[in-house]
Order: structure tokens, then sequence, then C-alpha cells
């Protein structure tokens, strides 16, 4: 989708470069409150998804579950490329559903066919924030098996957002 937004004529926009400051700045204070510094990469992998109403769904997900907007290009209804960043790391790229160009295939999963998990370090507080917002939940918070805390909800368009406490398991040390 990234590459959509050539296409715009108007962009509502947020400072990539404060942005980038406070990333530093969060790295900095990650790394004090731990000991070692963790300089973790920028995202490079960005889930991505297509929406009927997309400005409506960047406003629900950043009420219900606490997503925040980084850019937005298009006009009107219309968003052609969206990011949103999630608080706790990473995020999620999005757009208006739109026609296939001609010579292209058609994007690969309609509006809400998205599936993601989140990582949240309280997934309790979340899942009323979520309730507080109007979350259709699909899944109470529950304990899994693994260790992690989660709960489910479905957004507006039909997408389905896990979240919980489970980082993904450990990666094996390059050597």
């Amino acid at each position: 989708m990234a590459a959509d937004s050539a296409d715009t004529t108007s962009a509502n926009t947020t400072s990539a470069d404060a942005r980038n400051a406070d990333a530093e700045t969060a790295d900095t204070d990650s790394a004090s409150s731990t000991g070692s510094a963790t300089n973790a990469p920028a995202p490079q992998v960005w889930p991505s998804l297509r929406a009927r109403d997309a400005r409506a769904l960047i406003r629900f997900l950043s009420e219900a579950f606490g997503f925040e907007e980084v850019v937005a290009y298009g006009e009107g209804e219309f968003v052609a490329h969206a990011e949103l960043a999630w608080p706790e790391g990473g995020g999620i790229m999005l757009g208006s559903d739109r026609p296939t160009p001609e010579g292209g295939e058609p994007w690969p999963g309609g509006p809400g066919t998205f599936t993601a998990y989140v990582v949240t370090a309280d997934p309790d507080a979340l899942h009323a924030r979520a309730v507080a917002a109007g979350a259709r939940i699909t899944t109470a918070p529950f304990d899994t098996e693994y260790g992690s805390r989660d709960f489910a909800a479905a957004d507006p368009e039909g997408n389905h957002w896990y979240f919980g406490t489970y980082p993904g398991a450990p990666r094996p040390s390059a050597g």
C-alpha cells in the first residue's frame, strides 16, 4: 500500500522527525530502565488491511484499542495509505478498499478479513477500554495454558483483533 500514496494530492501527516526523536527517546528510556540498550529496529513487517470506511476504522482503532495515527494520505473519506503505531511497538498500514488497477491482481483480503495478535502488557485494562468504546468482544479475558492473558474483539469492519501478553518465543541467538 505504500506505493499507493504517491497518487494522492493532499496529506494529513504528523512530523516523521518528531516521531523518530520520540522513538529514540523511548529506546533510551527503555534501555535505562532495564540496564541494557535494546536498540530495537523500526518495524519492517507491516500487517496491512483494506476498509470500507477507512477513516472510521482509524478512529475506532485509536479510541477502542489505543493505536496512534502516524499518517493518513488521501482526500475526503478516501484513504490511499495510513499508518497506525501500536504504542508498545510495531504498527499496521491500512487504506480504503478500491478497484484493482488494470493488469493488477486483486487485493487478497477484502474488508473485514484481517486477523492480528497484538502484544500488550495489560490486556485487562485494554479490554475495559475496548468495552467502553463499544468494541464487540468475541472472547472475554482468559489465561492460556502457555502463560498469556488474552482477549479478542472485532472492529466495525469485521476484522478480528486478539490481544495478550504472549510476546512470542525467544529467538535463537546468531552464532
